[in-house]
């Protein structure tokens, strides 16, 4: 499999400057379960012996979002993030970050409804307090627009953002390509500023962040009583999903501060997101395709549609190109399980494939995870099945 960026901070390239700074660390050579437990004793000598020692794999927006729900869910117990990429360098910071539900055609309405709502309150608290700038989050006003009558006139999520409403004959004038649009309220987390707010408050909570490449949960066994999977695309190889695969996604950051609505092809592939330093333009999705390098082509096609909806869009400046790879599935794996190799068992939460859904739905997802690592953790002194907790 080649090295990628993975959407969740879940790549695998290896820095030479890390595996020397372990070797010394650890006073061993090899990288796999001996050097962590190298880890161990620094972490672990001043946690009381009672602690639940939970690892989580991966530290992009499902995983610190999951490091940071964990200590309000589970006593006693102390969170270890474990990456390879951190921001800025994960998708989640080149993502838009707008919250527009992506459907799961595998996952009940009423599921994704509730993790839309539990992510837009807690983000809408978010923005309407005093951490709002330094968490990246604000309300965004703007309209979906379509060619051809949607089958849903209403989505399922039409009453959890505000304002939601028909656009006018006056608004869809803008628009003489298309025949119907929503306008609507949402919100938009600046992934480059929410990322590092949420790794704040993971170290507030007491909760540490390890540079590390993970090849093997069981590398985690025996230095952590439980291990959040929130890998993405490393699921490939950490937990030999095969159904998880690369949705390409090319976008543009550009300079112009006039634009303060937002502006959504129903196909979602068109679509103008003011950010606070940048606007995105997108987009793509390309199935399969692992190439992180930006082609210039599609930029050119990208910049055309995006202006043929904004044409003040030809003023913009400073253009630049970004590449992510979205961790898509059949539907988002929220699952707990136990790994099982001769009398080791180690206990997994899987949390991750979320796509292009990842912002609109993290927080819920998030919490849902955190309830099954607590799960977990009230199993761990009970006789548990050889097969799923």
């Amino acid at each position: 499999m080649p090295v990628v960026n993975s959407p969740m901070g879940g790549s695998f390239a290896f820095p030479q400057s890390l595996r020397a700074r372990d070797q010394l660390l650890t006073g061993k050579t090899s990288v796999g379960a001996r050097a962590f437990c190298g880890f161990q004793g620094c972490f672990f000598r001043d946690r009381p012996m009672d602690t639940v020692r939970i690892a989580v794999v991966g530290a992009g927006l499902m995983g610190l979002s999951t490091a940071v729900c964990i200590p309000t869910l589970v006593p006693r117990c102390s969170v270890t993030v474990i990456a390879d990429k951190f921001t800025p360098d994960t998708t989640s910071d080149v993502a838009a970050g707008i919250l527009i539900p992506h459907a799961y055609p595998d996952t009940p309405v009423h599921k994704q409804k509730q993790w839309f709502r539990e992510t837009f309150d807690h983000l809408f608290s978010i923005a309407n307090s005093a951490e709002a700038g330094d968490a990246g989050v604000y309300l965004v006003s703007g309209w979906q627009i379509f060619r051809s009558m949607p089958t849903e006139e209403v989505p399922f999520w039409a009453d959890v953002v505000l304002g939601f409403r028909k656009m006018t004959e006056a608004e869809l004038k803008k628009f003489p390509q298309h025949v119907f649009g929503q306008a609507f309220t949402t919100l938009k987390c600046e992934g480059p500023v929410y990322l590092p707010w949420l790794e704040k408050r993971v170290k507030r909570s007491g909760g540490l962040m390890v540079p590390q490449r993970i090849e093997d949960l069981w590398e985690l066994h025996p230095s952590f009583d439980i291990v959040v999977n929130c890998s993405g695309l490393g699921s490939r190889q950490l937990a030999g999903d095969s159904t998880i695969f690369p949705v390409r996604g090319q976008v543009l950051k550009v300079q112009a501060p006039w634009l303060k609505h937002f502006i959504r092809d129903g196909s979602g592939l068109t679509y103008i997101y003011p950010g606070t330093s940048n606007v995105t333009l997108g987009g793509t999705r390309q199935k399969g395709d692992w190439n992180l390098s930006p082609d210039a082509e599609i930029s050119r096609d990208i910049f055309s549609r995006c202006c043929a909806l904004e044409p003040s869009l030809h003023r913009a400046c400073d253009i630049r190109e970004k590449v992510g790879l979205r961790p898509s599935r059949p539907g988002i794996r929220l699952q707990k399980e136990l790994l099982a190799q001769d009398s080791r068992r180690l206990p997994v939460v899987h949390h991750y494939g979320h796509g292009s859904g990842g912002f609109s739905m993290h927080w819920g997802t998030a919490l849902e995870a955190a309830r099954l690592v607590n799960e977990c953790a009230q199993a761990l002194g009970s006789p548990a099945p050889k097969s799923k907790l």
